[in-house]
């Protein structure tokens, strides 16, 4: 099986102007750039990853990534030769300017962290008062910089019932997506007290039943919770997010890089896969023990039983965090698995089945080859689909612009930023 990386997580800082409560990184005002990768090492890196999947998604983050001097120019560097760029923030140093800039460097989405519509919790949250206000003015700034971005909010005890109106602010908002993330026990998250198994149950049932309610509208994903598939597998078997997510991708699609230059199989499992500032980021991505060990080991207990199994798997952070090993099975699902078949996830290829022979020519090739790459089957998929039920036999620049607005978009009313890179 070849294992690509798809997404990668950059943790360029741990400085920040918050201290939120749940920081994986513990990150905040008194951490120090020390021994953070400097800008020429960080282009480096980001040649090696290019050399690897020359159409990543890069997600560069912190800490707050805004206080890199050179935030921009290694965006502008990565997106010149390949990846889409996206960053993730607080959201509370988002002036016009800094936007303009991130637009300017290819920047194609902002993340923004919101976890309550109420300043006293929000505020006491991030421990930064005044910092939701000073976000909610910044998405005011996206918006008239037509600069896409998503919501993200952890789920806690305090805003579990805010979760709905949440999701339903987002969507009225403009928002691409709403991301809700699940505690993971390490860093500052080790110190707080979860949601209990049942509530996880209860959220991921709720969050299932929105991606359908805001198809079409926005996005809704459940984050270090993979076992939402099950739930959406059994609730909404015809949603397009089976054709595109599986199971937990940490070490198989998804890797995070620290801002010393670590290599994790994620941002919540801080076991260490190796180390750019002495090995190439291919070396560790095919040679890593750790990496291995993730996608050859087998799941243990009830997770390696379980018909979901390459469905959900388990959120492999949790395990790790919470019993020691990647491969243990995740604490925090109560599902008991049933003895049957294994349910295969949705897959983007034709297998043996016969199908009207479709070429591409080389500039819709081109076109397809600038989506990035964790995607482009779903998309191509979708375009070969709509293609085969007209009877045609190759696919064009004309033919991708006559159907881009008529295939349908899972993301939001507009087309997202990954959709209009392939236009141009």
């Amino acid at each position: 099986m070849s294992y690509v990386p798809h997404v990668v997580a950059w943790n360029l800082t741990r400085r920040c102007n918050l201290e939120c409560a749940h920081c994986y990184i513990s990150a905040g005002p008194r951490e120090s750039a020390t021994t953070e990768l400097d800008t020429e090492e960080c282009l480096r890196i980001v040649d090696e990853l290019l050399a690897v999947n020359p159409a990543p998604m890069l997600i560069l983050s912190g800490g707050e990534p805004l206080l890199r001097h050179d935030l921009t120019e290694i965006a502008t560097y990565a997106s010149l030769r390949g990846a889409t760029v996206v960053v993730g923030t607080n959201g509370t140093l988002l002036t016009d300017e800094r936007i303009a800039g991130l637009r300017a460097a290819g920047v194609r989405g902002v993340a923004v962290s919101i976890d309550s519509l109420r300043p006293s919790y929000h505020d006491n949250f991030r421990h930064g008062r005044g910092s939701l206000d000073d976000t909610l003015s910044a998405l005011g700034r996206l918006r008239a910089q037509h600069l896409d971005f998503i919501v993200q909010t952890t789920a806690t005890k305090g805003n579990r019932t805010e979760l709905e109106r949440l999701a339903q602010w987002s969507a009225e908002q403009g928002a691409v997506a709403f991301n809700c993330y699940f505690l993971v026990a390490t860093g500052r998250g080790a110190g707080l007290s979860d949601l209990a198994p049942a509530e996880y149950e209860a959220v991921l049932a709720d969050l299932a039943r929105w991606q359908r309610q805001y198809r079409g509208q926005m996005m809704i994903r459940a984050k270090c919770a993979p076992h939402f598939m099950r739930h959406v597998h059994a609730l909404d078997p015809d949603s397009p997010i089976l054709n595109y997510q599986t199971r937990c991708p940490c070490g198989t699609q998804y890797c995070r890089i620290t801002p010393d230059g670590k290599l994790t199989p994620c941002p919540y499992l801080p076991e260490l896969a190796g180390d750019l500032r002495t090995q190439s980021f291919s070396e560790i991505w095919h040679s890593s023990p750790l990496f291995q060990r993730i996608r050859e080991g087998s799941l243990g207990g009830k997770c390696g039983r379980c018909e979901y199994q390459k469905l959900c798997g388990g959120c492999r952070a949790r395990a790790f965090a919470l019993e020691g090993d990647v491969l243990a099975a995740d604490p925090s699902c109560t599902y008991e698995p049933r003895e049957s078949a294994v349910i295969e996830p949705a897959s983007v290829s034709y297998g043996s089945e016969f199908r009207p022979v479709l070429t591409w020519s080389t500039a819709a090739q081109a076109r397809l080859d600038r989506i990035p790459s964790f995607v482009r089957g779903v998309v191509a998929k979708r375009v070969e689909d709509w293609a085969r039920e007209r009877g045609l036999h190759e696919i064009t620049p004309e033919l991708l612009g006559e159907i881009r607005n008529a295939m349908p978009i899972d993301f939001s009313k507009r087309k997202p930023f990954f959709v209009q890179q392939a236009d141009r």
